[in-house]
């Protein structure tokens, strides 16, 4: 399967130019009203540098275009009202596809990041066929519940996906011929044939990590290592507030960092900290694992193999932590994930308690937290794959700002 992410043909919202990619200046405003919230045009010409006469050009054709609304007047001070101006809901819309070993999930956000339709579906194993039909029945379905003028703005699908899938066939207990069809196909090739809209395909936990970016709530910190507690577990690294993903779009693959070693066979993060080992543990005693794969909300673990998940979890991304900062020198460490609130709460808690109890010399272990987003981070990152390549500038851009 090609793993990158390139996009198909644009839609015409106007405004765009010939690639499809808002003009420079207008992605600028739109992400600092996104980072910061209502802003008036004084505010934004003094923040971005611009003239205030071109942020008023400016906001007068993004408000045009729909894609920026008037707010309340402020007044109380000297001269005219001052008037901030919002990020339109209806601005733009969005779909975001999470490509699970265990389940999939469509999502449709609007402009402002909020989800307003959904569709899961829970399956033994993905299939190319499997997600590609989903992929199209979903779209049509979500399609459904917004107004023919809505329709034509929508800007564009995200697919969250594990990366070579067909390395997995042993983990899923499966025959490897069965996920051989994934090194051939090109399922964002196949779902661009159906539609209007370009399609951006990323890494599943490097997506989760985007969703932080873009839409986690409070300050991000500038550099951190993020882990995601999927069915393997996952990550991205996030340099001076940008996702590296490298040459391959594989970095941050924390999964794989060692934290143990038996002979000639290493012990990695992936055998601990993963939802298949909890699915693995339930299975052994007769338990029915399907539940962890419905919304986290609705599960029901036995309390003892929950307790020894978390404690065998939470030492592993401890080492994983300590041998990643010896590399990179982060401010935190966050985890989130397919995971009840509490037990992302108590994961976090144990984690970095048998962090700060290692004893390690020559590094500063770096604080540990809660991710922002929760179980639709995937989902949330893929929508936030074409949100962020048409309508928002790189993160290094706004801090120069």
């Amino acid at each position: 399967m090609k793993e990158d992410s390139n996009t198909a043909p644009a839609s015409g919202i106007r405004g765009s130019n010939q690639s499809g990619m808002r003009a420079y200046n207008e992605r600028l405003v739109l992400s600092l009203i996104r980072q910061n919230g209502a802003l008036p045009k004084a505010e934004i010409a003094r923040i971005s540098g611009l003239s205030a006469q071109t942020v008023s050009v400016i906001m007068r054709a993004l408000e045009a275009d729909g894609f920026l609304e008037k707010g309340e007047p402020i007044r109380g001070k000297v001269g005219q009202p001052s008037v901030p101006m919002n990020l339109a809901k209806g601005g733009a819309f969005f779909f975001g596809l999470k490509v699970g070993r265990r389940s999939l999930e469509m999502i449709l956000i609007n402009f402002l990041g909020t989800v307003i339709g959904r569709v899961h579906l829970t399956h033994p194993y993905p299939t190319p066929d499997g997600v590609v039909r989903f992929t199209n029945d979903s779209i049509g379905q979500l399609l459904d519940q917004l107004t023919p003028e809505e329709r034509k703005r929508v800007a564009g699908l995200g697919i969250a996906i594990p990366f070579r899938l067909w390395d997995w066939s042993v983990a899923l207990g499966l025959e490897q011929t069965d996920m051989e069809a994934w090194r051939e196909r090109d399922i964002r090739a196949e779902i661009a044939q159906n539609w209007n809209f370009p399609i951006y395909l990323q890494n599943d936990a490097s997506a989760a990590c985007g969703a932080e970016l873009v839409f986690g709530k409070g300050e991000t910190p500038r550099d951190f290592l993020y882990f995601y507690i999927g069915f393997f577990v996952g990550g991205g690294v996030v340099l001076n507030r940008s996702l590296f993903t490298g040459r391959s779009g594989n970095a941050g693959a924390l999964g794989s960092i060692p934290i143990g070693v038996t002979g000639k066979k290493a012990r990695l993060l992936v055998d601990v900290a993963s939802l298949a080992t909890l699915e693995t543990a339930i299975i052994a005693t007769g338990g029915d694992a399907n539940i962890l794969w419905e919304p986290p909300k609705s599960w029901s673990v036995p309390a003892d193999i929950l307790r020894d998940w978390v404690d065998d979890a939470s030492s592993g991304l401890a080492f994983a932590i300590a041998a990643a900062a010896s590399v990179m020198d982060c401010e935190y460490a966050m985890i989130d994930g397919w995971l009840p609130e509490e037990v992302r709460a108590e994961l976090v808690r144990q984690t970095e308690q048998k962090l700060t109890d290692l004893e390690i010399a020559g590094i500063e272990k770096p604080p540990v937290l809660e991710g922002t987003i929760g179980t639709s981070a995937r989902a949330l990152g893929a929508a936030s794959l074409p949100l962020s390549d048409r309508f928002l500038v790189d993160q290094n851009a706004l801090l120069k700002a």
